[in-house]
């Protein structure tokens, strides 16, 4: 058993350079029964139940002087932080399954919602707060971060609150020819990641991260602890991919390790306009979605400049070849070439060669700019003076500020579209994220503005009918949930959820309908249940 510790900060200041920021920024197997929440005395509270069954020391409420400190620690987007947003009642920070048991027994015996946070890196920040004046709490995993992997059986647990950085170190310990296909940055938190699909370098080889869980430890609605073969075929397909916390709360993944060679190969090749980034970009788009499945070229588009950054399952005597074959105007030679176990591309591509692998384990980061999210999926080519408009223009406007394009084919593309609610896969060149971020609460109005502008500029050139989102990149302006009658109506979450789920969404309503009627685990974009006729 391997459980991470805290490591060493390394922090980040303002003075880093533009380039530096962006790679920090992107970055129970037996069913339990719960305790009846049957009606108690009225002198019983939500506290009270809580200090029943979870240490006090675990349990921080809005008044304790800590607080501010421990809702803070994992927040990522400092938007999330300001007076104006409403926070839980009490934080909670379980250390086994039976606490979160426990919480959501009380929760529901007192009419108390939870909301739950892994790492932090929500984007929306809808895990810790509330758009709208609410009583809720937050179930806070931080302190469940323990990993156990099976080096024989190339399987490991992983529970929901540790970092992916902590999941890829314990894989390294045990094998440097075992990984796992989930997010680049290390920081990312597994339950998140995972339960909204997950995917990262290895995207084209082992798809992502959600069609690699095998099986789950979850605290269902009602308080039971639930694994695969204790909760219905429906449930264990909705926590894999439908979106964090709609259907319970994950307490840990067992997932399957995949083999890697012993040796890699990365590079990063920045090229700007007066280099042709236009043109090579341009010619991406068609080879990169088409390149063999071991190897992933993704692009960083900032200012005037494209980041060719590549993964390749092989040694750069074969990368070399290959990319003079079928990518011949990027110019790849030996030079670029940085040879390395699976382990060591991960600090590498997220902090630069400078990076450790004790960085993975690093919780400190100190790194939290005000930041705007949005993604998109690209179908058709985009033509190349859109890609002039947008190098030369958009690029370069005050505000601006990046984009970040991952390739898909081969593995991804080729799982059909109902194997996980992630319905994102045949015919896909690549997604989009477009990334802006401020250092100062009021120096935001540009790159907000920046962010909507750009959104609308490139509907044309996207997916339609519905233009397609990825949920782990949350965005709120998508839509927003409605309640009436206490319960999120279907026709409101449509209007976002077809954009994440696209049909796979309906599936997901109705297997809500089942396991959470009542639609207790909610937030402004948690799928609402569909029961009865559909």
């Amino acid at each position: 058993m391997y459980t991470p510790k805290t490591s060493r900060a390394r922090s980040a200041t303002m003075a880093s350079s533009r380039a530096f920021a962006l790679v920090l920024l992107l970055c129970a197997l037996s069913c339990h029964a719960a305790v009846s929440y049957a009606p108690v005395p009225a002198k019983d509270d939500f506290f009270g139940c809580l200090v029943k069954e979870i240490p006090a020391r675990l349990l921080y409420a809005k008044s304790s002087p800590a607080f501010p400190t421990v809702l803070a620690q994992t927040i990522r987007n400092s938007r999330w932080s300001s007076p104006q947003n409403v926070k839980p009642l009490y934080i909670i920070t379980p250390t086994n399954a039976s606490h979160i048991q426990s919480a959501v027994v009380c929760g529901r015996r007192h009419s108390i919602r939870l909301r739950v946070r892994s790492g932090g890196h929500d984007y929306e920040g809808l895990s810790y707060r509330s758009e709208k004046p609410e009583t809720f709490a937050v179930v806070d995993l931080n302190k469940m971060r323990a990993v156990s992997v099976d080096g024989y059986a190339r399987t490991a647990w992983v529970d929901s609150g540790a970092q992916l950085g902590e999941l890829y170190y314990a894989i390294a310990k045990n094998s440097l020819v075992l990984a796992f296909p989930a997010g680049v940055c290390p920081s990312i938190g597994v339950g998140g990641n995972f339960a909204g699909g997950g995917f990262g370098m290895l995207l084209r080889k082992y798809g992502i991260a959600a069609e690699n869980v095998i099986d789950v430890k979850v605290v269902d609605p009602n308080g039971k602890l639930l694994d695969k073969s204790s909760m219905s075929a429906d449930h264990f397909w909705a926590v894999r991919g439908g979106g964090g916390e709609s259907f319970g709360i994950v307490v840990s993944w067992q997932v399957k390790l995949l083999p890697v060679p012993p040796t890699v190969t990365v590079f990063k090749i920045p090229k700007t306009v007066h280099q042709g980034a236009v043109d090579l970009i341009n010619k991406w788009q068609l080879v990169a979605p088409a390149l063999p499945a071991d190897l992933i070229i993704r692009i960083i588009a900032m200012g005037d400049t494209a980041t060719f950054e590549a993964m390749y399952l092989g040694t750069c005597k074969t990368l070399t070849p290959l990319m003079s074959s079928k990518f011949p105007e990027l110019g790849m030679n030996p030079s670029h070439c940085n040879e390395m176990p699976w382990i060591k591309t991960i600090p590498f591509i997220h902090l630069g060669k400078q990076a450790t692998l004790v960085d993975l384990l690093n919780r400190n980061n100190s790194f939290k700019p005000f930041a705007e999210y949005k993604s998109d999926y690209v179908y058709q080519p985009v033509p190349k003076p859109v890609w002039e408009q947008i190098f030369y223009g958009w690029l370069v406007k005050p505000g601006a500020g990046m984009m970040i394009m991952d390739p898909y084919g081969a593995t991804i593309s080729a799982t059909p579209e109902a194997a996980t609610p992630f319905p994102h896969r045949k015919g896909v060149l690549f997604n989009i994220q477009y990334v802006s971020y401020w250092f100062a609460e009021a120096d935001g109005a540009a790159a907000l503005q920046w962010s909507k502008d750009m959104y609308k500029f490139m509907e044309p050139y996207v997916s339609k009918n519905p233009r397609q989102a990825y949920a782990n990149y949350r965005d709120i302006d998508l839509g927003r949930n409605e309640v009436v009658n206490d319960i999120s109506t279907y026709s409101s979450g449509k209007v976002w959820g077809e954009k994440y789920f696209k049909g796979n969404f309906q599936r997901l309503a109705i297997t809500k309908g089942k396991v959470d009627p009542k639609d207790y685990f909610r937030n402004e974009q948690s799928i609402p249940p569909l029961v009865g006729k559909y």
